[in-house]
């Protein structure tokens, strides 16, 4: 079938191209023959002295130079025609080629944007997305069958102390060694993901009893014991393992994963570095279900604060604006931080009660600062379950209207795994946000998937670099490298640049000699409640204090 329509492509497309080159062997035949006429008419007059039907008929029976000009138009015909057909096919079997390549490139450039999508950039495992849809497959499937599965939950404890010790380079490489070691000990059917920046994931098609989940922690604590060779560093991975089965523990992918990391924190107190999830674990995972049962009440009894971090113009050293940080003043636990409760709370649609507290506080206080004279750009966090929340752009466009703020005080920042995970979905909210006069930021760029496609595609008015890269840009070169390439990159795209993790003069002053925007760090302040921070701004001296005080040069 394929042949066939192949030689019907060839034999079309030849048959248009004959016919255009056929008309002009055609006009060369006609012009031959005009020749042909023009001569036998001169040659007769030359040799008789005038032109008769005669003298024609006895110059072409006695010239032979007649007879040779008499053949060309044949010539012309048989040659034009040959001619014709050969050009034709070949240019036919060439458009042919061509567009089979075309169409094989956008293949391949489809599967690899697709692969990205759902693969971790420094692994290549399946990424959280990927996974969480491979455990719904499996558990509709152990449905259909009254069977059951098994997640573990791999954290390697240690992570964070060999990044912030060897840099982000040797840390990817030991998540790569690591990765390497899973999938040569549990080859499919088992499905391998890593889902967060140091926890892995092990999907098993049949629930294990306890002795028999022991032993597979065994392996994996077997498989990861032996030292790691990172730059010629000796290193080892602690590991911690949280194991939830299906449908024992939960019968739905939040539930089951969410419980996974309940048994994984409990394991971390372990002993032996396993847990298998038990209800009775609920009441010791103080920072896990309890939080997400308590963070509604939280919200009406005022436990919740917006702390405020100024961002500063490093050109000319003025303050430029703030972000918006909710803290929340647990009664029990004291201060907690964002990072410790709104990756719990994303799993639930309390998340949309905090986005709403969040956005409506950011937006008064952002006009009462204009009232006050102050012009400051507000930046406030929209998490990924924003949006996927279609009710996201009347809410915004309501708490506007109440606060009466001007969207151009606002930078709505969203990270790249908001809009990876549900690109058609998250770029028409962003869109209809952005009519209203709302101006949006790539958060936390470079740690995620990085999609150049998607930077074109959003209407954006700044990227922020993530502080793993500005922290070690003095001291790593590749470090140095991203950055310099982020800021190039964003000004091509009429972005303005905000690094975070500003925590020194010298990296202030890097940053300047490169042509960033915006400083965000603790080397300019710490991230404030209210009062402190209108305290700070009558103090401070950022608007007058010069950049190049330090005599430290820059490693860019």
């Amino acid at each position: 079938m394929i042949n066939s329509n192949t030689n019907d492509f060839l034999s079309n497309n030849a048959r248009a191209l004959k016919s255009r080159v056929s008309k002009t062997a055609y006009q060369g035949i006609t012009i031959a023959v005009s020749a042909i006429i023009i001569a036998t008419l001169l040659a007769c007059y030359y040799h008789f002295g005038v032109i008769s039907i005669d003298g024609i008929i006895k110059v072409q029976s006695t010239n032979y130079a007649l007879w040779i000009l008499d053949t060309i138009p044949f010539v012309f015909g048989i040659w034009g025609q040959y001619s014709s057909t050969i050009i034709a096919y070949e240019a036919s079997a060439l458009v042919f080629d061509q567009t089979q390549e075309l169409r094989e490139r956008a293949d391949d450039f489809e599967k690899k944007a697709h692969h990205t999508a759902t693969h971790d950039l420094v692994t290549d495992l399946p990424n959280k997305a990927l996974f969480y849809d491979r455990v719904e497959q499996a558990a509709l499937a152990a449905n259909v069958i009254n069977g059951s599965l098994s997640i573990l939950l791999i954290e390697v404890g240690n992570y964070k102390e060999v990044n912030d010790t060897l840099g982000r380079n040797s840390s990817d490489s030991l998540l790569k060694q690591i990765a390497a070691r899973l999938k040569g000990a549990f080859p499919a059917p088992a499905s391998i993901a890593k889902i967060d920046s140091n926890v892995f994931s092990l999907l098993l098609s049949e629930a294990h009893s306890y002795h028999e989940v022991l032993a597979i922690a065994k392996n994996i604590h077997s498989a990861l014991e032996p030292v790691f060779f990172v730059d010629k560093v000796k290193l080892s991975a602690h590991v911690n393992i949280g194991v939830v089965n299906f449908p024992d523990h939960g019968e739905d992918v939040d539930t089951l994963v969410q419980r996974a990391g309940v048994a994984l924190y409990m394991a971390q107190e372990s002993s032996n570095g396993l847990a298998i999830y038990d209800s009775s674990f609920d009441a010791h995972s103080p920072r896990q279900l309890t939080l997400m049962s308590e963070l509604g009440q939280a919200i009406d009894r005022n436990e919740l604060e917006l702390y405020y971090q100024p961002k500063v113009s490093i050109d000319n050293g003025k303050i430029y604006g703030v972000e918006a940080l909710v803290r929340w003043n647990h009664p029990t636990h004291g201060l907690i931080p964002p990072d410790d409760f709104i990756p719990l709370v994303e799993r639930t649609r309390t998340i949309q009660t905090l986005s709403s507290w969040v956005l409506k506080r950011s937006f008064e206080q952002c006009a009462i600062w204009h009232q006050q004279g102050l012009d400051l750009k507000v930046s406030v966090n929209l998490s990924v379950k924003d949006l996927h929340n279609p009710e996201l752009p009347d809410l915004i466009a309501g708490i506007r209207s109440s606060t009466e703020v001007e969207p151009a005080w606002i930078i709505l920042e969203i990270t790249e795994s908001s809009i990876m995970t549900d690109p058609e979905m998250a770029l028409d909210i962003v869109h209809r946000i952005h009519q209203m006069g709302f101006q949006f930021s790539i958060d936390d760029y470079g740690t995620g998937y990085s999609s150049l496609s998607y930077l074109k595609k959003l209407p954006l008015i700044e990227l922020k670099i993530d502080r793993s890269f500005v922290s070690d840009i003095l001291t790593s070169d590749n470090d140095a490298v991203i950055v310099n390439a982020t800021i190039n990159l964003a000004h091509n795209l009429g972005f303005q640049v905000t690094a975070e993790g500003v925590e020194s003069l010298e990296i202030l002053n890097a940053l300047h000699d490169i042509g960033c925007d915006i400083a965000q760090g603790f080397y300019i302040a710490k991230p404030l409640p209210v009062s402190e921070f209108n305290a700070w701004i009558a103090a401070s001296e950022w608007t007058t204090i010069p950049l190049l005080e330090s005599n430290s040069s820059s490693a860019l």
